[in-house]
Formats: structure tokens, C-alpha cells, sequence
């Protein structure tokens, strides 16, 4: 079964000057402010569609891995995994960069590299990105 879910956002003026909210509109869970200032320079008290996107990330890859070594009768005491996504202004989105801490009882050091790396590239969020590189930094605890 397909499931869609549903943002909206509300913009009012100008790229630079001009300011909108996001809403999570499926869920109804949060609304955020948008503004370009806080795509373009980083100003804090806003989010922008990258960090969205990376929260995306991080959800969807966490989930990805915790699959994968379910399926392999593993379970994960945690998983804290950050997703930096970078956009430069005139070119994009140039990347994504995964930053995993794991906790995972009874797994070598080289499975969980493999089931890491194999999590990153059967991401749906990554492929979704399949356009920019994606890169990994993973640690087991």
C-alpha cells in the first residue's frame, strides 16, 4: 500500500526579504519557519529545506539499518545518526554526509561497516539523492 505524505508551506514577499512556514500537513506534527537567510547564511531561529531534507535523511537511514540487521537477528540498543546537507547558493544541494553512532550487542567491527554501507545505499531517502554524493562516517560503540 502507497502511503503520501503532505507539507505545505505559505510564503509571503520576496526570496531575500520574504519569510514562510512549513507545515507537516500529513502528520500535523510541527510547523517551522522558513527564510532564505537561513538557507543562504546560515542565520539561526529558522530551518530551511535542507535541514528538512536531512531530517529525512537521518529518519529514513536509521530506520533502513535497523531493518537490515533485524533481518539478520541483530538488535540495536541505539542508533544516533545525523545527516548534514549541504546547499550552496546558485548550485544546490552539492551532498549529504551521514554521521552514525551505534550501540549494536554481538556485532563484528567489519559487519557492521557492511550493513552501514549497505543501509546508506538502500535508503530510500538516498536514493532519493542519488544525484549528490552521500558519504558515511560510522562508529560502533
Amino acid at each position: 500500500m502507497a502511503i503520501t505524505s503532505e507539507s505545505h508551506t505559505h510564503w509571503e514577499g520576496s526570496l531575500a526579504e520574504g519569510h514562510g512556514q512549513t507545515r507537516l500537513q500529513s502528520s500535523g506534527a510541527a510547523t517551522f519557519d522558513v527564510t532564505w537567510a537561513a538557507r543562504s547564511t546560515g542565520e539561526t531561529g529558522t530551518t530551511n529545506p535542507e535541514e528538512l531534507l536531512g531530517a529525512a535523511h537521518s529518519a529514513c537511514y536509521s530506520m533502513a539499518l535497523s531493518h537490515a540487521l533485524g533481518g539478520a537477528g541483530y538488535t540495536p540498543d541505539s542508533l544516533d545518526v545525523t545527516a548534514a546537507v549541504t546547499f550552496v547558493p546558485g548550485e544546490g544541494v552539492t551532498g549529504s554526509h551521514l554521521l552514525l553512532v551505534a550501540s549494536i550487542p554481538g556485532l563484528s567491527e567489519d559487519e557492521f561497516h557492511r550493513f552501514a554501507e549497505e543501509a546508506k545505499a538502500g535508503c530510500p531517502i538516498s536514493q532519493a539523492l542519488a544525484g549528490v554524493p552521500i558519504t558515511l562516517e560510522a562508529s560502533l560503540t
